[in-house]
């Protein structure tokens, strides 16, 4: 059976005047954004040769608001590293994925029914020019237009500026233990996107 699953929608307020994108998730600061948190499992470096497994993908508004999706491969090339961190099987999916045209109409459909009219989506995540380059190849590979438009915030470099440290210093690992003690990514795409957001949204309390 083909996975693809939304949590419960809710009436999201919609907001006039100076906001602040801490605890809401969006701004409105001239220009009106809502942030969705994403995460992709997939199995390799690159969507020209490697298919993309799976979507998770929540807001960073509360009450948080998820979506998650498994994709039939459209690449049978894999690398074992990628197959063995998503512990992912090519097989199944071949047979329980969604088509890749559905499964990112779903996707669409999801981040326009979560973001409230007038705000611009913006793709979030960690480690965003891999997940980013995914999901924008897929959706105009299959919808011929991307709805985050043509740019990511990724949530490594905003630690970065935020905190004057070296990329090298970036990793999962420092950053998640730094904020809430010792936090293991699942590899599933949609418990890693929440815990990106958790990130996020604790770095923007410091501010």
């Amino acid at each position: 059976m083909a996975q693809a699953t939304t949590h419960s929608s809710h009436q999201l307020l919609k907001r006039t005047g100076r906001q602040s994108i801490s605890g809401l998730g969006y701004t409105d600061l001239g220009k009106r954004e809502a942030y969705i948190v994403v995460d992709v499992e997939t199995s390799g470096p690159n969507p020209g040769q490697y298919a993309m497994l799976s979507i998770g993908a929540c807001t960073l508004a509360e009450p948080r608001q998820t979506f998650y999706v498994e994709l039939e491969p459209d690449h049978q090339a894999f690398t074992p590293e990628a197959m063995a961190v998503s512990n992912m099987s090519l097989e199944r999916l071949a047979v329980e994925g969604l088509p890749p045209a559905d499964a990112m109409q779903r996707f669409a459909d999801w981040v326009e029914r979560v973001v409230p009219d007038g705000f611009q989506p913006i793709l979030t995540a960690f480690n965003a020019p891999f997940d980013w380059m995914f999901v924008n190849d897929y959706f105009h590979r299959y919808l011929g237009r991307n709805p985050f438009g043509h740019a990511a915030l990724d949530i490594k470099a905003y630690f970065m500026g935020l905190h004057g440290v070296t990329w090298q210093e970036t990793s999962y690992k420092k950053i998640s233990q730094q904020y809430f003690g010792k936090r293991e990514l699942s590899h599933h795409a949609l418990d890693d996107a929440i815990n990106a957001a958790d990130i996020f949204q604790t770095m923007l309390a410091e501010q």
